[in-house]
């Protein structure tokens, strides 16, 4: 099997997180897949930002669902960078897509463009949250969800077979072998998440993870080599 290395938000530990920019220099940088975040805005358009407000990551203020897709564009995302829309990103890269969720609100408009565009085999679905991921995939036969956990133990797996997940992206500061046995059991792949240090990858490559998330573009070219 293939190790993926995941381009967190883009490449967001050298370029604006979950901007154009940074999605293509992940492209650019040869990662194998672009992993971005989803909220609604007022008017239910579904952009591409982490936060549920915009302080920390644009020249604004205020909850992104207070406000309308226009407001959300006269603002400066980083390096003259604009917020963009989903379906923006999908014309500008060619890579797969891991698209996070973080409500049912977003699985549902999230749910119309892929059947609309036919993305199944092109983008994954995550979330924290149990009832998006079932949600996502009752609405979208076949898609591919993964189920993310910073805080977990075992139960992790559990969750994830329960809401239909294939695969678990986890915390790699708190995985072990126990979670990664019993997750191999479930037949689920497992990403390590955020992995940006040497160190870190060495115990994904360790525990046998099938790719890991990452903010730097040369954990693509370190990762072939570490045992």
């Amino acid at each position: 099997m293939n190790f993926l290395t995941i381009g967190h938000r883009g490449v967001m530990g050298v370029e604006p997180e979950n901007t154009l920019r940074s999605f293509l220099a992940a492209e650019e940088a040869g990662l194998d897949v672009i992993e971005l975040d989803l909220h609604l805005s007022k008017d239910e358009a579904l952009v591409v930002m982490h936060d549920a407000d915009v302080d920390r990551t644009t020249d604004g203020t205020g909850p992104i669902a207070g406000q309308t897709l226009e407001e959300l564009r006269a603002l400066d995302a980083g390096r003259g960078e604009r917020v963009p829309v989903f379906e923006e990103v999908l014309d500008a890269v060619r890579l797969p897509l891991q698209a996070e969720i973080k409500d049912v609100a977003a699985a549902r408009a999230l749910a119309e463009v892929m059947e609309r565009r036919d993305l199944t085999a092109r983008v994954e679905v995550s979330s924290f949250h149990d009832e998006a991921i079932a949600e996502i995939a009752r609405l979208v036969p076949g898609v591919r969800t993964a189920l993310i956990a910073s805080r977990f133990g075992t139960d992790v797996v559990d969750r994830a077979v329960e809401a239909g997940a294939r695969t678990v992206c986890l915390n790699i500061r708190r995985l072990n072998l126990e979670v990664v046995e019993h997750a191999r059991k479930a037949d689920l792949r497992i990403i390590g998440w955020v992995v940006n240090t040497q160190d870190h990858l060495r115990l994904v490559r360790a525990l046998g993870l099938d790719g890991a998330t990452t903010d730097y573009p040369e954990i693509k070219r370190t990762g072939r080599f570490t045992a």
